[in-house]
């Protein structure tokens, strides 16, 4: 069990102070020493815009990064004001400016304080009702279950195989 006021994320948003003092003493050990640069890469890695640093790696060979409107490679110094512009997948764009380096991977909240997000909003996911929603414990569905929920869902249409030109939803031969 975490001792008192030192795990954020087992106390939830009523932290207390010693929390943002670990989180910024996090920071400050995180930091590059005296003159030391961070590689484009591993910044991004360490305010957690990407998963592991070998995929910010892949992202600025692949020309998804850009510092300050140019593509740059995986070992590009970063500095502080920079704007960084990372796609991500979806086509959607984060847009973010340096305000404190750091060469070391670091918890969200503290990550967050080392930028600002200039990003516009995603896009609103589009509300549909879920189609073809079976109930629990039902069992397998039978076949006419099946192809029933794959025109509801799109997947078969008119003339699909197992069609056979029935208009009554039953399908078969369409014998009498």
């Amino acid at each position: 069990m975490a001792s008192e006021g030192t795990d954020a994320r087992a106390n939830g948003p009523g932290t207390t102070n010693r929390d943002s003092g670990a989180a910024a003493a996090a920071a400050e050990a995180a930091r590059p020493v005296g003159g030391e640069t961070v590689r484009i890469d591993s910044w991004i890695w360490s305010v957690r815009l990407v998963k592991t640093r070998s995929m910010g790696a892949t992202a600025c060979r692949g020309g998804h990064v850009k510092v300050n409107g140019e593509r740059v490679k995986p070992a590009h110094s970063v500095r502080v004001g920079d704007e960084v512009r990372l796609r991500q997948a979806g086509g959607h764009e984060r847009i973010v400016v340096v305000k404190r380096l750091i060469r070391k991977r670091v918890g969200a909240p503290v990550a967050a304080e080392c930028y600002v997000d200039n990003s516009p909003p995603p896009p609103p996911r589009e509300a549909t009702a879920p189609a073809g929603i079976r109930d629990r414990g039902t069992g397998r569905p039978t076949k006419r279950d099946r192809r029933d929920l794959e025109r509801l869902r799109g997947l078969a249409g008119p003339g699909a195989p197992g069609d056979f030109g029935r208009t009554d939803g039953l399908g078969g031969t369409g014998g009498s």
